[in-house]
């Protein structure tokens, strides 16, 4: 019987047809092809995209040195040292992000007690070598500086989340 069926639908191309009928679907409806450099598409608040560290108000770094980033990250990209400041709180010395190995999973960010380390929506960004990828602790305050009226516009269309 098994055979019989076979048979059949292997005359009458049911496959065929069924497969041009897809197509058939999709023929006539609109387009959604965007020209990317000229058009862009929406894109989340939650995005998570280049690293940036933020600072207070006052200027300070918020980053307490805690580590909690670089013992959650699972690619191992994050590098942190850490010294004692004279009024007794600890600070970072060295910061180091490399993007060749980031995996973008938002756990450093997560971790982060002070919302220090954030990933933004930049995503066009590119290195010519390794060394380009490799963001040290001036380079992701550059970022942060940059980017902080959007991370703090994102930070309050994500607070009913947290």
């Amino acid at each position: 019987m098994k055979r019989a069926a076979h048979i059949v639908k292997s005359l009458f191309l049911q496959e065929l047809i069924k497969g041009l009928s897809v197509t058939g679907r999709h023929l006539f409806k609109k387009k959604i092809t965007v020209q990317y450099p000229d058009e862009k598409t929406p894109m989340s608040f939650r995005f998570r995209g280049l690293h940036a560290q933020r600072r207070y108000p006052n200027g300070e770094e918020r980053c307490i040195a805690c580590k909690l980033c670089e013992a959650v990250c699972p690619a191992l990209a994050i590098t942190i040292d850490s010294d004692v400041r004279d009024d007794g709180s600890r600070r970072t010395t060295r910061y180091d992000i490399d993007l060749s190995k980031c995996i973008f999973c938002g756990f450093c960010e997560e971790a982060c007690p002070v919302d220090a380390i954030v990933e933004t929506r930049i995503f066009e960004y590119h290195g010519e070598n390794r060394d380009d990828l490799y963001y040290t602790k001036d380079k992701l305050l550059a970022v942060g500086d940059k980017m902080e009226d959007s991370i703090a516009r994102d930070r309050k269309l994500d607070a009913p989340y947290r």
